[in-house]
């Protein structure tokens, strides 16, 4: 394991470096991957962000954007890049089954790795973790990996604050959920002295939608929204027609669950969606209930206690029954 003064050394002359973050990335991953890039590259490091997977096109604006390899797209050049690093870093995630078939090629590398994450359980494949659950976003974790770690606030420019700002705004639901402390409001204020138009950036992530995009919206609201009253529990169904008809993109399904979560009863929502290989689950819960929990139990998947995902293999109609069988389970917990 490397200590904080051997990482130090190590970052103190160029570097072949390469940052990953989770397969399907949101706007945590890519601002705290892009932002930690924005961040290297001033200091003549070799810098490459390499994402498993496509991410949304309301993300593609940030500053580094244009030098990010897609994984799938360019897989022989990914391949070579982890393969010759000295360090990789990996951001927003904490087990390397969640970056899919780059999982074994970091594994395999020769490369130091350096896990910045907040999520539970982390795996041990990383040389130096700075880790923090009670974090809101990995954004939040690079930026006190820059300024307290690295003793480095004075290279937090402009394209830093920025993305950073994002992977903020964005993991905390525009700083509304409960571990949006006083503590990121004073790196939000920094980031903002540095260089973050906080409102353009709300603009350009979330006032950027396709017109399909809003109509599958309401065809979800209209449609496909079932309440459970007697469990304080709301439920959006997604199949793959509806996917087809709408055109959907990577990140059109993103935030959807937090609208049947927003309905005043509602504990628990469950966004539900069939995908050409599975079936996927986002899963939004209010207070102290455990989504998590659920997801982690049933679903082969996990996350935090109020927002976590999982995934199954069994036909959409069986996933949406075996999640209403066990609400029974938590009724003390959501008829609170």
């Amino acid at each position: 394991m490397l200590d904080i003064t051997s990482l130090n050394n190590l970052l103190a002359h160029p570097k072949k470096i390469v940052f990953t973050t989770h397969h399907k990335p949101d706007g945590d991953a890519m601002g705290s991957s892009v932002g930690l890039y924005n961040y290297l590259i001033q200091q003549g490091h070799h810098t490459t962000v390499i994402t498993p997977t496509d991410y949304p096109d309301f993300l593609s604006w940030m500053p580094g954007n244009a030098e990010v390899i897609i994984y799938t797209e360019k897989t022989a050049q990914s391949a070579a890049l982890i393969a010759d690093a000295d360090i990789i870093f990996c951001l927003d995630f904490n087990n390397l089954s969640r970056i899919n078939e780059m999982g074994e090629l970091v594994r395999a590398a020769k490369a130091y790795k350096i896990m910045i994450d907040h999520h539970l359980e982390p795996e041990d494949f990383d040389d130096f973790r700075h880790w923090d659950i009670n974090a809101c976003a990995a954004a939040q974790l690079v930026y006190s990996f820059i300024v307290d770690v690295l003793d480095n606030k004075k290279l937090v420019n402009k394209d830093v604050a920025t993305c950073l700002y994002t992977g903020i705004m964005t993991d905390s639901a525009s700083f509304r959920l409960p571990n949006t402390t006083s503590a990121v409001h004073r790196v939000v204020a920094d980031l903002i002295d540095a260089g973050a138009v906080n409102w353009r950036i709300h603009e350009l992530v979330y006032n950027s939608a396709s017109e399909n995009r809003l109509r599958f919206l309401g065809h979800c609201l209209s449609n496909c929204l079932e309440v459970l009253p007697e469990f304080n529990t709301a439920i959006i169904t997604v199949n793959k027609h509806d996917l087809e008809k709408y055109d959907v993109n990577t990140g059109d399904t993103e935030g959807i669950v937090n609208y049947a979560l927003s309905i005043a009863s509602i504990r628990l929502a469950a966004f539900i969606v069939e995908r050409s290989d599975k079936v996927k689950l986002s899963l939004r819960s209010k207070g102290d209930f455990p989504a998590n929990e659920i997801c982690k139990l049933y679903f082969s998947g996990g996350g935090h206690r109020n927002a976590a995902g999982g995934v199954s293999s069994a036909p959409l109609q069986e996933v949406v029954n075996q999640l209403k069988l066990i609400l029974p389970e938590y009724k003390k917990l959501l008829i609170q």
